[in-house]
């Protein structure tokens, strides 16, 4: 579903990525993981070119994502990024925010799309909440909807880039419901999350970054329990001591 070949990132002189390699399956969770300033966020937001690469190739769903023919704002529609401040309208309505996509971007007739958008309240815990506005939610209510609001492009792969760091650690859990509701039902996903016990629990691999380097990618078991790489060893220590 998503491929990453030699792919590198410069800021001026700054080496951001460094040669990465490495391919999430479909229906796979890939956790990605590492100390702050590791290049985890900058990887994830190549996949829908939020940032763009200097050398390499990433696919997703087939495609070459850099191909002349690619439409980036249709193609950027496509794929699912939850991110790391809900970036909810303020002034629209929850279910209006749900809505605004499918109807303006790929034509839904908005009946449809309001019926899908209720669907998609109930499946994250807030059917009552439709008509409220994001101010009156609290972080991880906010972040609920616009899980929602990326279900609702039906896209073939979700992105989550830190979604709970923004939250109050009692509203982290109902996040993480829903993204475990969504790995439980076949659903492509890659996260960059500090959630250890998430990324044991639901990863199908855990990928670890440091310096801009992909260092270990490692079923979450032996990932856990004998990590190979010394910085990952170290990284895991300084989290257990933590």
């Amino acid at each position: 579903m998503i491929g990453f070949v030699n792919v590198n990132k410069w800021y001026g002189e700054y080496h951001a990525l460094v040669d990465i390699n490495g391919k999430v399956d479909k229906g796979e969770v890939v956790v990605v993981c590492g100390p702050s300033g590791s290049g985890k966020s900058t990887l994830i937001r190549t996949v829908n070119r939020l940032e763009e690469i200097d050398r390499g190739k990433i696919h997703f769903d087939g495609k070459n994502i850099h191909d002349a023919k690619i439409e980036i704002n249709a193609y950027r529609s496509a794929v699912g990024f939850v991110f790391q401040q809900f970036n909810l309208f303020p002034h629209l309505s929850v279910l209006e925010n749900i809505v605004l996509s499918p109807v303006r971007v790929k034509r839904e007739k908005r009946a449809a799309a309001r019926d899908n958008a209720m669907r998609l309240l109930e499946r994250v815990g807030l059917g009552g909440k439709a008509d409220a506005f994001p101010a009156q939610l609290s972080g991880g209510q906010q972040q609920r909807v616009a899980i929602a609001r990326a279900l609702a492009m039906d896209p073939p792969a979700m992105l989550f880039d830190e979604p709970t760091s923004a939250l109050d650690p009692e509203m982290v859990g109902e996040v993480l419901a829903v993204m475990k509701g969504l790995a439980s039902e076949g659903m492509t996903m890659m996260c960059v999350t500090h959630e250890m016990n998430f990324a044991r629990e639901v990863a199908d691999q855990i990928w670890f970054m440091d310096e801009g380097k992909l260092l270990e990618t490692a079923a979450p078991e032996a990932f856990f329990s004998n990590p190979q790489h010394p910085r990952a060893r170290r990284f895991l220590s300084d989290l257990r001591n933590h």
